[in-house]
């Protein structure tokens, strides 16, 4: 029978995105692996590729769409044998409660992960399909077998596949909180489209009443401002920051730094100070290791390897790509590896594996001329490094005399679920240590 290519949730937030552009057109075979679509998602435009052979039966979704929810259907695509009259009988079915509801139930389809549009394939039985005051309830028989192993109620369960059905990843969701619990839970959580965080502080209709006499241009939030406004407003208001200052005096990084790049020259490689700072936070993870961890609801994950985010600024937003195992690389790996990350996340090409994960994170503003700031932690990440410009300060040497060096203002934003204040003590002179010592970061 056809079978319907649902929109994919092709990144950790992704709730909608846009059906940006359509490289098939009905008529057209398609076959496994072609690129069938470009969808943008909260943090990327990507590629979406057919799992399966056919020919594109009818487009559901035009491109340019904008807000199509993952699961929704977008396509239908036609198998040997079958034409376009077979669709109508897909939607029939799929629409009449009381008919064949158990073969509709068996080529239902879930969220589909890494972009592919394929449904859940089953091998064994699934429980009986459950019902609510004599109405059918429709569910995936692997979210049926899901919930009769976990004891949940299918009735209290809110379907996000297509139609409302419930699919795999909503029985999974519900097992994350009890039952009694999950309706306040979900009313306090802000969504990943930025729904909760919208709503703090005055109504849109107050904002625009206060300044009704002033000329302005409204500028709709895409995708990913709102995802940034509703993780950042939540990681303010649940997680308990703390705040750790440190001078560094760069003035031995600088002229290390010189003399690698002379080395590296023939090789077209230039080290940043931020390679250097990556580095030094990687090793200070090895370094304090019970810094190396996250928060994780009711417990908290140690970490063997160090799995280093870097804020990358882009248009309209921020990418977080994470440098995994970055104790292990050499400066003129991690350089070479940042440079990729950091110019495929200004092109919003980074694929999703990219930017989830790691236990740390760094925002330089450096860069920007920013002397200090206080950076916000992305959860579930237990740090992030605020790094300021390096600036020329008088400083007293050693030896009590007076001199200029260069000295850079770090704050280190710490998750006091996770790390205390000494724990935060000794990361942060770790760090700093590194640093200012740069030749034992090559040991």
């Amino acid at each position: 029978m056809p079978t319907e290519i649902l929109m994919p949730a092709l990144s950790p937030t992704m709730e909608e995105g846009t059906l940006a552009k359509w490289h098939v057109k009905e008529g057209d075979k398609v076959s496994s692996g072609d690129i069938m679509a470009e969808i943008e998602t909260d943090k990327a435009t990507m590629e979406f590729e057919a799992v399966d052979e056919g020919v594109m039966g009818k487009i559901v979704v035009p491109e340019g769409t904008e807000g199509v929810k993952v699961n929704d259907v977008i396509a239908v695509l036609l198998e040997e044998g079958e034409s376009a009259d077979d669709i109508g009988d897909v939607s029939a079915k799929s629409d009449d409660a009381s008919s064949n509801a158990a073969p509709a139930e068996a080529s239902d389809q879930t969220a589909p992960e890494k972009g592919h549009g394929r449904g859940e394939t089953e091998a064994t039985p699934a429980p009986a399909a459950p019902s609510k005051d004599g109405e059918r309830i429709f569910a995936s028989p692997l979210a049926r077998r899901i919930a009769a192993d976990k004891g949940l109620d299918l009735a209290d369960i809110k379907g996000s596949g297509p139609r409302g059905r419930i699919v795999k990843a909503d029985v999974e969701n519900a097992t994350a909180a009890p039952k009694a619990s999950a309706p306040a839970a979900k009313a306090d959580a802000p969504a990943a489209g930025g729904g909760a965080a919208m709503a703090a502080g005055p109504s849109t209709d107050a904002v625009l009443k206060t300044y009704a006499d002033r000329p302005f241009e409204e500028v709709k939030l895409d995708g990913m401002r709102k995802t940034i406004a509703a993780r950042l407003t939540e990681a303010k208001q649940s997680v308990p920051h703390f705040y750790l200052r440190r001078d560094i005096q760069l003035d031995a990084l600088m002229k290390f730094r010189s003399q690698l790049n002379k080395q590296l020259e023939p090789r077209g490689v230039k080290l940043s100070v931020n390679d250097f700072i990556i580095k030094a936070c990687a090793l200070a993870l090895q370094q304090v290791p019970d810094a190396n961890a996250v928060w994780a609801g009711d417990r908290t994950l140690k970490f063997e390897k160090s799995d280093v985010a870097v804020a990358v600024a882009i248009e309209g937003g921020l990418f977080t790509p994470v440098l995994k195992d970055a104790e292990m690389k050499s400066l003129s790996a991690l350089s070479a590896e940042m440079k990729d990350l950091a110019a495929r996340a200004r092109d919003r090409k980074l694929a999703p594996h990219e930017y989830a994960g790691g236990s740390f994170a760094i925002s330089n503003l450096g860069m920007f001329g920013i002397d200090n700031f206080d950076a916000i932690i992305n959860p579930p990440h237990a740090a992030i490094l605020a790094v300021g410009a390096g600036v020329k300060k008088p400083i007293v040497g050693a030896d009590g005399e007076l001199a200029v060096g260069t000295v850079m203002s770090t704050t280190l934003s710490v998750d006091h679920r996770v790390i205390d204040g000494a724990l935060g003590a000794n990361l942060l002179n770790a760090i700093k240590d590194n640093l200012e010592n740069p030749m034992t970061m090559l040991a």
